[in-house]
C-alpha cells in the first residue's frame, strides 16, 4: 500500500514556507492506518521492546497499538505538567525556542528494560532526541526508534543517540 498516497501536503502551515505533512488523511482511512501498524510492527519486532515510548500526541495514535500489537507496554512522554506522579524530566531547543518533556520516574525499570521510541515523523529530530536523553537518564536500554515519516532534508537522524532506525516514508 502507498501510505505516501494518504498523506495530505498543507502549504505555508503552520508558517509561511513550511509543507506540512498532514497525517489526518491517512489516520481517517481504515486500510491505511491498520497497514501502517502493520507496517511498523513488521519492521520493529526485532527489536523485542519491553515498552514503546510514544511524544505528545501523535506519537501516541502510532505507539500505543504498536504496543499492542508487539506486546510491549506503552509509556506516554508529556509536556509539563499533565502527568501526575513524580517525573524525570528534560528541557530541549526547539528551532523557535525552547520545550519540555516528561516522563513518569515509576515507568521505566533499569537495566533490562528495551525502549522503543515512536512518533509520526523525525523532521529536526530535537523531540526524538530528547526522549532518547530521558530514556538513557533512566538507564534503560534504547533499541531503537520509529517514524512513520521522515524529512530527509532537516537531517533529524543525525542528532539521535545511536539506535537504529526505522520510517516508512521519506521525503
Amino acid at each position: 500500500m502507498d501510505i505516501q498516497a494518504l498523506i495530505r501536503e498543507i502549504p505555508d502551515f503552520p508558517k509561511p514556507g513550511i509543507l506540512f505533512k498532514d497525517i489526518t488523511t491517512l489516520l481517517r482511512d481504515a486500510g491505511g492506518l491498520r497497514y501502517t501498524i502493520d507496517a511498523l510492527a513488521e519492521k520493529c519486532e526485532h527489536f523485542a521492546p519491553d515498552f514503546i515510548i510514544g511524544m505528545e500526541s501523535r506519537g501516541f495514535i502510532f505507539g500505543a497499538p504498536l504496543a499492542y500489537k508487539l506486546g510491549a507496554g506503552f509509556i506516554p512522554v508529556r509536556k509539563p505538567g499533565k502527568l501526575p506522579a513524580a517525573v524525570h524530566s528534560i528541557q530541549y531547543e526547539l528551532e523557535y525556542g525552547m520545550d519540555c518533556l516528561e516522563v513518569h520516574q515509576d515507568a521505566l525499570h533499569p537495566p533490562d528494560c528495551r525502549i522503543l521510541i515512536v512518533d509520526d515523523l523525525i523532521a529536526t529530530g530535537g523531540t526524538a532526541e530528547a526522549t532518547a536523553k530521558l530514556v538513557q537518564k533512566s538507564g534503560c536500554q534504547l533499541v531503537g526508534y520509529a517514524f512513520v515519516i521522515e524529512l530527509k532534508d532537516l537531517n533529524g537522524r543525525k542528532r539521535l543517540p545511536e539506535a537504529p532506525i526505522v520510517t516508512l516514508v521519506q521525503y
